[in-house]
C-alpha cells in the first residue's frame, strides 16, 4: 500500500489504527510498526502516527486526560469516527471538551454514515464551532453509492469539507490513491479548492498548525445531483 501511495504521488500518509471496543490502541506498538515500515520503504512516503478514534466513554475520558495520545503526529488534530448505530445527544459538549483540551476534532467520512447524512444542520454547527470534516476520495467517484456521492457534493457546495483522504484499506478495493479524486475535484470545484483539500490543509495538520483560510470563491452554477459524497 505504501509503494502504491508513493507511486501515485503521495508524499505523506497518516496511519490510523482504530481505537474502539474491538481494537485496543497501543501507541508503543504503533510507533514500532511505523519505524519498521519506514525502514522498509526508505521513508517514501513519510508515515505519521494517528488514530481512527471512536466516541466511546472511556476513549473520550482518556483523550481529554492525554490530549496528544491519539492525535495526528501527537499534535492537535484528532480523526473522529461516528458509530453507524447511534449519535450521542451530548456530542456537541464532547467536542467542546476536546477543544478545551487542545484537541481539534476531524469528523471522518460523514458522507458514508447514514445517521450523519440526516444531520446536516448538526454538521454545519460543529464546523462553525471549530470541528473539521474529511470526505473519502472514492465517495466522490461513486465507490460508496449514489447517496454518499451526492452528500459529499452537497458538503463541498456548502464549504464544509476540509480534507479529502483515501481512507485506504488495501491495494485492490480501497487503495491509498487519490489521483482520480483530485482530478475530479479540480474539474468540478476548481484547482484552488482542490489544492487546499488535498495539499495545503493536510500539510497544516501534519505540522500541527491552523488551517489556511477555508473561504473559496462561489461554486459555479451546475446541474448538481439532487441529494448529496
Amino acid at each position: 500500500m505504501l509503494r502504491m501511495a508513493a507511486d501515485s504521488g503521495t508524499t505523506d500518509i497518516v496511519a490510523t489504527p482504530h481505537a474502539d471496543l474491538q481494537y485496543t490502541f497501543q501507541p508503543d506498538l504503533i510507533r514500532q510498526r511505523v519505524e519498521e515500515l519506514t525502514a522498509a520503504t526508505g521513508g517514501n512516503p513519510r508515515i505519521h502516527e494517528g488514530c481512527d478514534f471512536h466516541l466511546t466513554f472511556d476513549n473520550i475520558q482518556d483523550a481529554i486526560a492525554n490530549p496528544a495520545k491519539y492525535t495526528i503526529g501527537h499534535k492537535a488534530y484528532l480523526m473522529v469516527e461516528f458509530s453507524d448505530m447511534i449519535i450521542f445527544q451530548n456530542t456537541t459538549e464532547v467536542f467542546e471538551r476536546m477543544r478545551a483540551a487542545g484537541i481539534l476534532p476531524v469528523i471522518t467520512h460523514p458522507e458514508r454514515n447514514q445517521l450523519l447524512q440526516q444531520r446536516l444542520p448538526a454538521l454545519e454547527r460543529w464546523v462553525q464551532e471549530g470541528c473539521y470534516l474529511q470526505v473519502t476520495g472514492q465517495s466522490l467517484l461513486g465507490r460508496f453509492g449514489k447517496t454518499a456521492r451526492a452528500f459529499s457534493i452537497e458538503l463541498l457546495k456548502r464549504n464544509l469539507v476540509h480534507f479529502i483522504a483515501s481512507d485506504g484499506h488495501d491495494t485492490k478495493h480501497r487503495p491509498p490513491v487519490l489521483n482520480d479524486s483530485f482530478d475530479w475535484t479540480k474539474q468540478e470545484f476548481g484547482e484552488d479548492l482542490a489544492r487546499r483539500l488535498f495539499f495545503d490543509n493536510p500539510r497544516a495538520v501534519i505540522e500541527g498548525l491552523p488551517l489556511p483560510s477555508t473561504a473559496h470563491a462561489e461554486i459555479p452554477s451546475r446541474k448538481w445531483y439532487q441529494f448529496w459524497s
